[in-house]
């Protein structure tokens, strides 16, 4: 699953929610109350349809998070001392460039 096609896939159906929950309020208001009572009924079905979606796209990057923080600490565990190494490398770097902007 692509994590930037998820977000554009997402955006561009909330884009169109919203375009849709628009005209129904704007063609609600001009029929009267029976009409906006269906257009709320709408509405509210595509909230809920965002929702599920905002859902599923939460627990695949909580999935994807695990699972890189599960290949992280089994590199770790592989190779303790090249891990402590590139730890002390960045650690080093991040000291030299906050040093150099005094």
């Amino acid at each position: 699953m692509d994590m930037s096609h998820d977000k554009s896939a997402l955006a561009q159906s909330l884009r169109r929610m919203i375009d849709e929950a628009d005209e129904l309020l704007k063609s609600a208001a001009e029929t009267g109350d029976e009409a906006y009572e269906a257009v709320r009924d709408q509405f509210a079905h595509q909230v809920k349809q965002m929702r599920d979606q905002l859902d599923d796209l939460e627990q695949a990057a909580v999935y994807r998070a695990r699972r890189a923080a599960r290949a992280t600490d089994l590199a770790v565990r592989e190779h303790p001392y090249g891990a402590m190494g590139i730890a002390a490398a960045v650690g080093l770097l991040i000291g030299f460039l906050a040093a150099s902007r005094r």
